[in-house]
């Protein structure tokens, strides 16, 4: 991380939980719309410019990049991305597998064996014999775990190269991110149905592809690596970049480059809005950080609401809320909270064997 040391010094006071869980809130309600056949009004629109899966995306690279920077080595550093992902991941999958069984579908077959497996390995996929549960996709939100694993492994590969190479890092990951920004407006212009359910088969494997998002990782961790200047430039002024973000997104050119430019417009707006008013965060969470909960959860609280019919009404909104948002705290109190301790430990135990 580059910058003075003040800008380090309050790195870690921001709002990002916060931010994250708006963005878990975001996805829950356009899921909610599409599912259980909601008619919103015309101003909510708007919320969608408010693109939470890319915004997850920036947020990763720039908090993941700051982690692997201080990580002892490579083991403590993937030990504490697993510590974060697999614990809640694996509960919510088991879980899935009581609620469908309770419906009537069984996986005591070679067939179910072998998914619940693939799904404890983060390879999501829904099977031909879990078609009919709910909306037809056990849990259409978790398509992007596997890609952020991807992102897991890619970037300790580029701090690599520069050490072998020694080019500076910058140069290095600067170089990274013109590649795949050229990479993913290439493939956003050749599937434009990517994300939609019209996609092709080609355009949904595409979307599992790390290289398809990976410049929206890199752009959070070019900023993170630009601490300096993003509390210089970005630093209290959320509101200034938010408004310039509306703006780029109502007057930009259709097409891929114009979507590119929007969520490059998108990623500095989300720092900067994680650096203006820092404390709201805490002050609002009281460090609880259910967003992940939120995410990986409502998909299956959604499948429960269809399978009993219970949609196209305000109430199967509140209840879809409601049910994600139980279910994410009892994750994060239960399995999510004790697990990150065991991370935590492992990041104090390095601070200590630092020199002073």
């Amino acid at each position: 991380m580059t910058g003075s040391l003040s800008a380090r010094d309050d790195f870690r006071l921001n709002n990002f939980d916060l931010l994250r869980l708006m963005a878990a809130t975001e996805v829950l309600i356009f899921h909610a719309k599409a599912h259980l056949g909601l008619a919103f009004p015309a101003w909510a629109d708007s919320l969608w410019h408010f693109r939470g899966v890319p915004v997850f995306f920036v947020i990763s690279g720039f908090l993941i990049s700051a982690s692997y920077e201080r990580s002892s080595g490579i083991g403590s550093y993937f030990r504490n991305r697993a510590l974060r992902i697999f614990p809640g991941l694996w509960a919510c999958i088991s879980i899935t597998v009581l609620v469908a069984s309770l419906f009537g579908f069984s996986f005591l077959h070679p067939a179910g064996l072998a998914w619940y497996v693939a799904q404890l390995g983060a390879l999501i996929y829904t099977p031909g014999f879990l078609k009919d549960f709910g909306f037809g996709s056990y849990n259409g939100s978790l398509w992007t775990i596997p890609v952020e694993i991807q992102f897991y492994f890619v970037l300790p590969v580029l701090y690599w190269l520069a050490r072998r190479s020694k080019i500076s890092l910058d140069a290095v990951l600067l170089a990274a991110f013109v590649l795949f920004s050229l990479v993913g407006i290439c493939i956003n212009h050749l599937f434009p149905d990517m994300l939609t359910s019209e996609e092709t088969r080609v355009a949904k494997l595409l979307k599992y592809a790390f290289f398809t998002h990976f410049y929206m990782f890199l752009a959070g961790t070019l900023l993170q690596r630009h601490i300096a200047v993003v509390h210089r430039f970005l630093r209290g002024k959320g509101v200034l970049w938010l408004a310039a973000y509306i703006a780029v997104v109502n007057l930009k050119p259709a097409g891929a480059i114009g979507d590119y430019l929007s969520l490059m417009m998108l990623a500095i707006a989300v720092v900067s809005l994680a650096y203006t008013l820092p404390s709201l965060s805490s002050r609002l969470l009281r460090g609880n950080d259910i967003s992940y909960g939120v995410y990986i959860y409502h998909g299956l609280v959604l499948n429960i609401l269809v399978s009993l019919n219970w949609t196209g009404s305000a109430i199967s909104l509140l209840a879809t809320v409601g049910g994600a948002t139980l279910a994410a705290w009892l994750s994060w109190v239960l399995i999510e909270k004790p697990s990150l301790r065991l991370k935590r430990q492992s990041l104090r135990a390095t601070e200590a064997a630092l020199p002073a």
